[in-house]
């Protein structure tokens, strides 16, 4: 099974505790809220994962649905958030959202579409695009959808990480006419430790020997926001 497949089935909890490390400097709100404030909106999250933007976008928006095709990502997200009455998670295919047309005003996806093109080498296109489809048709008019993907973990200027990312970056903007900025999305680990211990479980040996290696407890990250 694939790397990031199996720990979203298995390792929900260690993947909760790295994202926690993320964004220690708060950007990310102020990222989001200039390109679309969220207060009094509905929102439809795809690949909410364990609840990071979930628990962002909760307590300022009319209701959350927090969709993810792991269940054990889910479960950890649902205790983070408590019972907040207008928060609702369901799993799902990011393909097939089991909800009803014109439902949200806001349709969000983070660090979630991209796998597609590692998953999909041939048919990544077809794969996103009816995941795009999908956020827009449950959009009402005027809504916005909000894409959020890496742009490089360890690095201090954007990149793609990857020839696919770069082409499925490219053909956000140029086939589905999205916008693009980035920001900085940095860690800041309790230790040395713990950084080379979270690193190593989900980016890998050479980002983890790195960290180790040069003493890394703030790791530098490029995030890239599409919107459209």
């Amino acid at each position: 099974m694939d790397h990031f497949r199996t720990i979203y089935r298995t390792r929900a909890d260690d993947y909760d505790t790295l994202v926690a490390r993320e964004d220690f400097q708060g950007n990310l709100p102020q990222a989001l809220a200039k390109i679309r404030p969220w207060a009094g909106l509905d929102v439809v999250e795809l690949g909410a994962g364990t609840g990071r933007l979930t628990r962002l976008l909760a307590p300022a928006a009319a209701s959350v649905v927090a969709l993810d095709a792991a269940p054990a990502m889910l479960r950890v997200a649902h205790l983070g958030l408590g019972h907040s009455r207008h928060v609702a998670f369901a799993a799902a295919d990011n393909a097939a959202l089991p909800l009803r047309d014109a439902v949200a005003d806001l349709a969000v996806a983070g660090w979630s579409l991209g796998h597609s093109v590692a998953w999909y080498p041939d048919a990544w296109r077809d794969v996103i695009g009816a995941a795009l489809a999908e956020m827009r048709r449950v959009l009402r008019p005027g809504g916005m959808v909000i894409i959020l993907e890496t742009l490089g973990t360890g690095r201090e200027t954007p990149a793609p990480p990857t020839d696919g990312l770069a082409a499925y970056y490219q053909w956000l903007e140029e086939a589905h006419g999205f916008q693009r900025a980035w920001l900085r999305t940095d860690y800041r680990f309790a230790s040395l430790d713990e950084a080379e211990r979270l690193t190593r479980f989900f980016f890998g040996d050479d980002l983890a020997d790195r960290v180790r290696r040069e003493g890394l407890t703030t790791l530098p990250e490029c995030t890239g926001l599409w919107w459209a």
